[in-house]
């Protein structure tokens, strides 16, 4: 499903850099993996370069196996091929932002649907299905800020979870809520994802939860080079 091979992407130069080098990542579909590590160890640089919005200043290997197919994202990215990349993205990734990224202007109904509408898919109940799976059914008519914060990443997992993406990434999705509302939120979104299939990369602080969750843990750290500058890795499964 993913295979990553001597990756790297680096910010800035001297005391401002900031580097994040991946020697080998390899996950099967269905996967259910937590990113754990300190902040600024490169969570969400590596969420982001999963989910095709970074590109990797070099990549031996980035593969993704897409309904069969394996996709050559570096090649992909290499190439200039954005309009390839796009669709990779909006077909196949979905993605749980720390912040829930909801759409202010659309209700609950509307931001969870979105996803499906711009891929052009009928809505055949799935909408409804997730709203009632996540515990927001009653909250469908109302808008974001109507909503409680435990509310609001239900619905972003909701959103992520529409399109039956193949790959879900979730960027600290329970970081902002208490413990009672980040067990739950955690449960209810690996549980859809391992209800569709998907492949499930979760980016947190909180190792404790990820464990009592059964999420694989993957292990990152950063360390101060001589320079000044950051060097952060992945290092290994436990």
């Amino acid at each position: 499903m993913i295979r990553l091979q001597q990756v790297l992407k680096q910010r800035g130069q001297g005391a401002q850099r900031y580097s994040l080098a991946i020697e080998q990542l390899q996950l099967e579909a269905g996967a259910q993996v937590a990113l754990v590590g300190p902040s600024g160890c490169g969570k969400s640089t590596l969420l982001d370069l999963l989910a095709l919005v970074l590109a990797p200043d070099a990549a031996e290997t980035f593969d993704l196996e897409l309904t069969g197919t394996v996709s050559d994202i570096a090649g992909l990215w290499r190439q200039g091929r954005q309009n390839q990349l796009a669709q990779l993205r909006s077909q196949y990734l979905g993605y749980v932002l720390q912040a829930g990224g909801l759409l202010g202007f659309l209700d609950v109904r509307g931001n969870i649907a979105l996803p499906r509408q711009l891929l052009g898919m009928a809505d055949g109940g799935q909408v409804l299905r997730l709203a009632q799976a996540l515990d927001v059914q009653e909250q469908l008519d109302k808008y974001p800020a109507q909503l409680s914060i435990g509310q609001r990443q239900r619905v972003s997992c909701a959103r992520a979870l529409a399109h039956g993406p193949q790959l879900l990434l979730a960027d600290e999705p329970t970081a902002a809520l208490d413990p009672l509302n980040a067990e739950r939120v955690m449960q209810l979104l690996l549980a859809q994802a391992e209800a569709t299939g998907a492949t499930c990369v979760v980016a947190t602080h909180d190792e404790a939860l990820a464990q009592r969750a059964g999420l694989t843990i993957l292990r990152m750290s950063c360390r101060r080079d001589a320079d000044g500058g950051v060097s952060a890795h992945l290092e290994q499964a436990a």
